[in-house]
This record gives C-alpha cells, structure tokens and sequence, in this order.
C-alpha cells in the first residue's frame, strides 16, 4: 500500500499568539498554554519528545513523561542507564518538545540536564503504581532482551523478591531537570503563516523574538 502523504493536509485556524499576549517569563506562558493542553482534550499533555545526542553527534529522540515543573526546569524520571541516560552522563545538551497537536501548538525546549536531588527521586518513586516500581527493577532499559518470555520471567523474579513489602527505589533509576535556554512557542496558522514566538536566555534575563514561519 502507498498512501499518498503528499495530500495529507489540515488547515490551522484555532488561534494566534501575539506579542503583547506573552508575558516576560516564557515558563509562565508554558504553564498557560499546560493547563489549556490538560482541559483542551489533548491527550496525555504532559508527554513529551527527548532528544540527546552521544558522543559523536548521533542524535536520538523519545518520547517521555513531564513530572515537574519549576524555575529551575522541566523535570522526568528514568533509568539512568538507559540510552538516555548515558547521553545524558556524557552529553547534557538535549532538547523536549511538546507536541499538542489537538490545539495546533508545540512548544520546544532546548537547555541542558542535570541530575535531580535523589530524594526528589525517591519521593516521586513512592507514588508510582507499584507495578511500574517492579517494572523499574525488572527493566534493564535500553539493553538487548533474549525474549519476551525472559522479559516477563524477569518480572515474576521481581515481584516475589519485594512481595509483601514496599519496593524501594533502585540505585540506577532517578530524575532530570531541563534548564531552559532556549523555549519557543508555535502556534498554527492559515497558509501555514504560523505564530513562531521564541524566548532565549540572556545574561539580563529572557529576551523574546519572533521567528519567520
């Protein structure tokens, strides 16, 4: 089958974003536009696409979970040694994009990752289903699997070594906050004249443009 994407098209008319509707600190507008993506219909609005790059440049992306929001940055939770992870431990450029796709919106971050305080990890751990705890412990992120079999196997080893108690977070799983350097803000329009507003971090602050569509 060939689909013909070249006639895939939707015309972009749900709004604008215009100078003076943006205020000076581009998280605050990124926490307006969150909670209009939660009531908005747009499923999962926290999900979001992780970029990193390895030591010589092969970029990968992803897409993972917003767990934290502050002035110090986006935050989610993962396998340290996943693929992510060792990007992250050699390389802590990346990027994150959101795609709200159901209000013709993106919003893409780029910043740099650090490792977040692991009682922060840890308390972010105990609230997760446990059965997402044992899947913690379970998973061997990112490294090559013999079967699903053993996958599972793996799993049920898991669950009878922590049954009946609580399961603690493994020493290889923790958070990463996303300072911003860079956070732009995409809006769709006709004609594909979209609403480009980008923020870049300065030494006196963040300083806002508009960029070409």
């Amino acid at each position: 089958m060939d689909p013909d994407l070249a006639a895939l098209r939707q015309e972009y008319e749900l709004g604008g974003l215009a100078e003076a509707d943006a205020p000076a600190d581009p998280l605050t507008l990124f926490a307006a536009w969150f909670a209009e993506a939660e009531g908005g219909g747009v499923h999962e609005p926290n999900a979001m696409v992780l970029a990193t790059a390895s030591t010589t440049g092969q970029p990968a992306a992803r897409a993972v979970l917003l767990k934290g929001l502050s002035a110090a940055g986006f935050v989610f939770y993962t396998n340290q040694e996943s693929r992510k992870g060792s990007d992250l431990a050699v390389n802590p450029l990346c990027a994150l994009t959101f795609p709200w796709f159901e209000l013709q919106r993106q919003v893409r971050v780029e910043g740099t990752a650090s490792v977040a305080p692991r009682s922060d990890a840890e308390a972010y751990f105990a609230t997760r289903p446990r059965e997402s705890q044992l899947g913690a412990w379970a998973s061997r992120q990112s490294s090559v699997v013999s079967s699903r079999a053993a996958l599972d196997a793996s799993y049920a080893d898991v669950e009878a070594r922590f049954a009946g108690t609580d399961v603690p977070c493994p020493p290889h799983w923790g958070g990463y906050v996303v300072a911003p350097r860079v956070v732009e803000f995409w809006q769709g329009r006709r004609g594909r004249m979209h609403d480009r507003l980008v923020y870049r971090l300065t030494g006196s602050g963040w300083a806002m443009e508009r960029l070409a569509p």
